[in-house]
């Protein structure tokens, strides 16, 4: 039976205001509830049955069907089997709670639809946009010749540095060209050095210290050795922030080797630069607005939804090298617009098409005013130091790194040697990976694992602007419950 959702209408998909105003009613009532109930809803929902997700994968409908009910379907029955990501209990990974603000930044631009890669076709849209990112530029002392693009996230972000790079010291014979960055790098790095033709063998993942950080020692003698080699290192990569544990590289020891052997600096501060905001993570992130590119992912960081990233560039001229292309159709940039304004960010990225991205950030920091990110953003970093202290305070268990932002890594120790009544590397293991069972199955946070140095690890990572100190709380009583009950059945089993 055809399904119809709006008076007989000769052209189907301008449907009546009428009819929108009841769909994006109906839309938003639905969205308001759902973050209403975000505090009550299970930290992580339960995994869809295999019925549920072959009814999804059905042929492409013919007929209409009523967006209100297929939305309340994606919201009720469908949302909550996934990661709670926008909710309170939210730890695990790295969060991104979706400010409101975005979303009406994204309805607005999606029915708008205006084109802002190119300046010629929307000026004050793309000037809202390029203002968005000189906000940034700002933040991070870079100069006014330097220039940015909002991208998809940090790997688009990564390949889009790495490409300026290698246009600017390398050129087109470039598989000599050696990349040196920690073996804690984000997987984006040598990913995007393989997307952009690199051989494997040239990207150096270079052993990490003690302390899991990049020892700038370590890169000059593999650059001596890489030139003694006929080889041409040209980039060193520094992490704002590691994908395991957090942990800060030196970024102006780094920055000092890189200036001193003429080589491309990049920052990959996905994760951690927009800590940059915040009093305290200025202070630990010294050094990093020398880079000579830079990424960071407002979806993290400045708390937006999903599919918002950036990469800033020291010189504008950089960004634009590997970019820029002679498409005659396409309109200029007018010769008597502003420079320090204008740009085409279809010549300063890969993309051509792509969303109104900037909205999302100009609103949002518009509407509540940087003080609120500054503070949103220093309240993450003292909780992750509250997680801490209380991780230290709990029998049984051990730091693997120190906490330099926001994530707290630990397992269960060993406790001595195993055949001392302790526990080793293999029992350590799996009951690291017990307790995060444990805590996860009380649903009211959601804590990640993974490995550091062939060990499992437990991730605690503060950086939803929906999280604070009562629900962090809650979760260190239960990891600290669940430790003692763990540890207690495992000696009570051993005696």
């Amino acid at each position: 039976m055809r399904e119809t959702t709006s008076s007989e209408n000769s052209w189907p998909l301008e449907p009546p205001i009428p009819t929108l105003r009841e769909w994006f009613r109906s839309a938003v009532e639905l969205a308001l509830a759902h973050v209403e109930s975000l505090p009550s809803q299970p930290a992580h929902g339960p995994a869809p049955t295999r019925e549920e997700l072959l009814a999804i994968a059905e042929p492409m409908p013919e007929e209409p069907h009523d967006p209100r009910r297929l939305l309340e379907r994606v919201v009720k029955e469908w949302v909550p089997k996934s990661f709670t990501t926008a909710g309170p209990g939210y730890l695990a990974y790295v969060p991104g709670g979706g400010l409101p603000t975005a979303v009406l930044a994204d309805l607005v631009s999606g029915l708008t639809n205006r084109f802002v890669g190119l300046y010629a076709a929307a000026p004050l849209l793309a000037r809202l946009e390029s203002t968005a990112l000189r906000w940034l530029l700002d933040e991070f002392e870079f100069p006014r010749a330097a220039r940015g693009v909002f991208t998809s996230g940090g790997s688009i972000a990564n390949l889009v540095a790495l490409a300026c790079a290698r246009e600017k010291l390398l050129g087109e014979r470039f598989q000599d060209g050696v990349l040196y960055a920690s073996d804690q790098a984000h997987h984006s790095i040598p990913k995007a050095a393989r997307l952009l033709g690199f051989p494997r063998e040239r990207m150096r993942l270079l052993p990490s210290d003690e302390t899991l950080r990049l020892d700038p020692r370590r890169v000059a003698a593999a650059i001596a050795e890489d030139r003694a080699r006929g080889l041409r290192p040209a980039i060193v990569i520094g992490s704002a922030g590691t994908v395991h544990t957090g942990t800060l590289d030196l970024l102006r020891e780094l920055a000092d080797l890189a200036a001193r052997e003429r080589l491309w600096f990049h920052v990959d501060g996905a994760y951690g630069g927009c800590f940059q905001l915040a009093p305290d993570g200025r202070a630990k992130l010294a050094g990093i607005g020398r880079a000579d590119s830079l990424s960071i992912d407002p979806h993290k960081g400045l708390f937006l939804p999903y599919g918002t990233g950036c990469v800033l560039v020291r010189d504008g001229a950089d960004l634009k090298a590997p970019h820029v292309h002679d498409s005659t159709y396409l309109p200029a940039v007018p010769s008597d617009a502003d420079e320090a304004g204008a740009q085409d960010f279809a010549e300063h990225s890969p993309e051509l098409s792509r969303d109104f991205r900037g909205l999302r950030v100009w609103l949002s920091l518009k509407t509540f005013g940087a003080r609120a990110f500054r503070d949103a953003l220093q309240e993450k970093l003292d909780l992750a130091r509250r997680a801490e202290a209380a991780v230290r305070a709990i029998d049984g268990l051990e730091l693997v790194a120190p906490t330099d932002l926001s994530i707290v890594s630990f397992r269960v120790g060993r406790h001595g040697e195993g055949g001392n009544g302790g526990a080793g590397d293999a029992e350590s293991d799996a009951l690291t990976r017990q307790l995060l069972e444990r805590v996860n199955a009380r649903q009211r946070v959601y804590l990640s694992g993974t490995i550091v140095r062939g060990r499992f690890a437990i991730r605690i990572c503060v950086l939803s602007f929906r999280t604070h100190q009562e629900r962090l709380d809650e979760g260190l009583t239960h990891l600290r419950e669940e430790t003692g009950r763990l540890l207690g059945q495992r000696a009570a089993a051993r005696s």
